[in-house]
């Protein structure tokens, strides 16, 4: 008897849940009809099922059944107070506000009596963008039940942002942050909707001059903290650096945040802002390992930058580091840096060569041995020797299988097998990379592979393919002038093949690389007026605008180019980007 209830009871549920999910659909796709009569049966099995009600009255006020609906309202026997708004809602749409307000006011006045029922009549108020009786329900809720305070105002705090009350908003947020430290995070993000990249933002100077009279106010690290990050939003490194130095004078527990800022710095190539900010962790940092980490990022930005006069003066401040610092796991990235730096400015593969294989005979784990070996087998491409490099990239997916350590020596193993011409086993490797963990690293499996199947089979020989190839690998030893010259080689020889819009866009980076901009947009020109079809279209038009507006002065240019890109290529990897960028050209406030 009892597996017979059972029964019955499970059968019960799946036809209720089927009948639901149909309701639904037909309700999302404007058959109110349909929806209408499944929700009517619902409502008549479950009368107390407070959703199937409010569904069943949606669907009569679709079909302009108003009466239907009010009648509907009026009649149920649910005890909830968000009943009250619905029916002022419905006497709303019959254009009588005088009853839709004595309703709204009910719900408003039922908060007295039963208080829980706040966050009910508010949604209800929300769902029907009621935003200003919301707001009422709400600050009635608090007077009555401070407790609720905290989770009223973040509600709060999105309706005055719905409204367009951006400074209430704010300070609505800021208020909340200073008895709920926890949700810092969460409320950053709410802020992030509403500024830009652009200090001029009107958001974003309302929000910098409430800040900075809650800092003038009240000494509380917290608001230094929020500024901190509004400067780092709108990428003014050197004053979220001076919020920070603040910070850690007043509690000096840890430098991250610091050295954050000059990791952030550097990446935007905001290179003399990240060495003075290094330069101060090395000057207060007590401990030697974060003196070091710092020293070291300073050489990488002034050995990228550097020009070859500047090379012996950079060689003495490697070697002093490593005289002070010795030679262990713990100086590995100095190591590691200083042989790319020989091999790679200096020339010197051998000293190069001879530092790495020095380094893996020292106590190292085997994350830090694939570091060496990466460098290594990089180097040994350097020197065009091919195998050799394989064999340290092959061993270094062996010790760390799945790591993205391992899947970053595959797609080297894929691209030294391309620079050899052996296009086949380099596609084999480039397919297993394809579903990478690393995004990065994918994306470049991916162009990588679609370069050489585009191109292998345009001539039997593939002669084009393999001197982009080439070209591919004298950029990589840092001959531009080579690669710049061989592609033109490829330009003038190949001018019907495939591969031509590509060479156009290589060039076009090796162009950027010895500042050479005029050049470089030329080349991006080129492809977008030849060949807009073809896959590198969208990249041409987002680059040759970063030229514009960066390099060359001509904003307006830019602006055209951005917009051709949120038009005609809304499946670009740069359209968010480029609309963001487009917006603020165009001095919009973007929220």
């Amino acid at each position: 008897m009892k597996f017979i209830y059972l029964f019955f009871f499970l059968f019960s549920f799946h036809a209720i849940a089927q009948e639901d999910f149909l309701a639904k659909e037909y309700f999302k796709n404007g058959e109110f009809e349909k929806a209408q009569l499944l929700y009517k049966t619902l409502h008549q099995k479950n009368p107390t099922h407070y959703v199937y009600l409010i569904q069943l009255v949606k669907t009569h006020q679709q079909l302009e059944q108003l009466d239907q609906s009010q009648e509907l309202l009026q009649n149920s026997t649910l005890k909830n107070p968000a009943l009250f708004v619905e029916l002022g809602y419905n006497y709303q749409l019959k254009n009588d506000l005088e009853n839709a307000n004595l309703n709204y006011n009910k719900a408003i006045e039922a908060i007295d009596i039963e208080p829980n029922a706040i966050f009910y009549i508010a949604r209800a108020f929300e769902d029907h963008s009621l935003l200003e009786q919301a707001i009422a329900a709400y600050e009635k809720a608090i007077q009555i039940k401070p407790e609720y305070n905290f989770n009223i105002q973040l509600n709060l705090s999105k309706i005055y942002g719905e409204q367009g009350k951006i400074e209430k908003m704010f300070s609505s947020y800021i208020e909340i942050i200073q008895y709920q430290v926890n949700y810092t995070n969460t409320i950053k993000r709410a802020f992030s909707e509403f500024i830009s990249e652009d200090k001029n933002n009107p958001n974003n100077i309302i929000l910098k001059k409430i800040l900075l009279k809650k800092i003038q106010e009240t000494p509380d690290l917290l608001f230094n903290n929020l500024l901190s990050w509004l400067f780092i939003q709108q990428k003014e490194y050197y004053k979220a650096f001076t919020q920070e130095k603040a910070i850690f004078k007043r509690d000096p527990v840890s430098l991250d945040r610091i050295e954050s800022i000059a990791l952030i710095a550097a990446n935007e190539n905001q290179d003399a802002i990240a060495i003075e900010i290094f330069e101060y962790i090395i000057k207060i940092a007590q401990d030697p390992e974060i003196t070091l980490q710092a020293e070291n990022h300073i050489l990488q930005i002034k050995t990228k930058n550097a020009a070859p006069k500047d090379y012996a003066d950079l060689n003495k401040k490697y070697l002093d580091l490593l005289e002070t610092y010795g030679k262990h796991q713990g100086t590995l990235d100095l190591q590691v840096a200083y042989a790319h730096f020989l091999a790679f400015n200096l020339n010197n593969t051998q000293q190069a060569t001879l530092l790495l294989k020095e380094s893996l005979k020292q106590r190292l784990s085997s994350y830090h041995a694939a570091k060496v070996k990466l460098e290594l087998a990089d180097i040994l491409v350097f020197q065009e020797k091919f195998n050799e490099a394989l064999i340290y990239y092959t061993q270094i997916q062996r010790s760390l299988k799945n790591s993205t350590i391992s899947q970053e020596a595959r797609f080297k193993v894929a691209k030294t097998s391309y620079y050899k011409g052996d296009f086949k086993w380099a596609e084999s490797q480039l397919k297993i990379l394809k579903s990478s963990t690393s995004q990065l690293i994918a994306n470049d499996a991916l162009d990588l592979k679609l370069l050489i199947s585009d191109n292998k089979y345009e001539d039997s020989t593939q002669t084009a393919l393999k001197l982009y190839a080439k070209a591919d690998l004298f950029a990589f030893q840092n001959k531009t002038d080579q690669a710049i010259s061989l592609l033109d080689t490829i330009l003038e020889a190949h001018k019907t093949e495939t591969i031509i819009d590509q060479a156009l866009y290589k060039q076009a980076q090796l162009f950027e690389s010895k500042k050479q901009y005029q050049k470089a947009a030329d080349n991006y020109k080129l492809i977008i007026t030849n060949y807009k079809e073809e896959i590198l279209a969208d990249d041409a038009l987002f680059y040759l605008a970063k030229l514009y507006n960066d390099h060359l002065m001509l904003p307006e240019k830019a602006k055209e180019l951005y917009e051709q890109i949120i038009f005609n290529h809304q499946d670009s990897i740069y359209f968010v980007e480029a609309r963001k960028n487009y917006r603020m050209l165009r001095g919009d406030a973007i929220n």
